[in-house]
């Protein structure tokens, strides 16, 4: 903790999660999460195409590229090269998300929590907190990311997912003011976690409380979190007693 924390946060209605580097381990989702579905991707657009969320995608990515008639393996190069660029780019995540759910539910993949998080997410919901997702994940994955954890199934402490398709970039104030009116909470009532200071920027700016996650070996570790109250663990944010609006 630095001199800028906040040890105790007070009126906080509801917690907004990002997920990798932030509640879990960017090298999971990279080095595991990644190359599952980069190895199948190929199958989903052959045999599954005519699926309107995978035709759906296909036609975002012809959009993106500029190729109307892009077929499917060009359309399967350019998500790999997204991959190794680390592009949030929505179709991409969409077409993961459709292939990790599948492996979370066949049990092939397990999703990684930091050992700090699930048992304060179980304490805040028990206060009453509400606890909310918003990662460049789509939502399909989200859902089975809490519902496969190593500790169980979590996606009951969870009252709703957003992702860039249903919420929007996660560097821009509107999102996080769509998020707001979704959730019905007051923005200065929403807090949001993330290791990455362009979202805190982006959520402050939308009225909201923001704390940076600051987690050794995570890439954003070195970064300028600026004026942002940081944490090195869920464990050190105490989410003082609620006064009512």
């Amino acid at each position: 903790m630095t001199d800028r924390d906040i040890r105790d946060i007070s009126d906080v209605d509801a917690v907004v999660l990002d997920i990798e580097g932030t509640t879990s381990a960017t090298g999971f989702v990279v080095d595991v999460l990644y190359p599952y579905a980069r190895e199948r991707f190929g199958e989903l657009l052959a045999a599954r195409g005519e699926e309107p969320s995978v035709a759906r995608s296909v036609a975002q990515v012809r959009a993106e590229i500029g190729e109307p008639d892009a077929d499917a393996a060009r359309v399967e190069k350019v998500l790999g090269e997204w991959v190794d660029a680390d592009r949030k780019a929505t179709p991409l995540k969409t077409l993961q998300g459709i292939l990790w759910a599948e492996g979370f539910a066949r049990g092939e993949l397990v999703s990684h929590f930091y050992p700090d998080v699930i048992p304060v997410l179980r304490r805040w919901h028990a206060d009453g907190v509400r606890l909310y997702v918003y990662s460049s994940g789509s939502v399909s994955a989200q859902r089975a990311w809490f519902t496969h954890s190593a500790e169980g199934d979590l996606l009951g402490l969870v009252s709703g997912l957003y992702d860039t398709e249903n919420a929007g970039p996660k560097q821009e104030a509107d999102s996080y003011r769509a998020i707001a009116a979704a959730t019905g909470v007051a923005p200065g009532r929403l807090l949001f976690l993330s290791d990455r200071p362009g979202e805190l920027d982006a959520a402050r700016a939308a009225g909201w409380r923001a704390v940076g996650v600051r987690r050794d070996g995570e890439p954003y570790a070195d970064a300028d979190f600026g004026d942002h109250p940081q944490a090195s663990a869920f464990s050190e944010i105490t989410l003082a007693a609620r006064s009512s609006s």
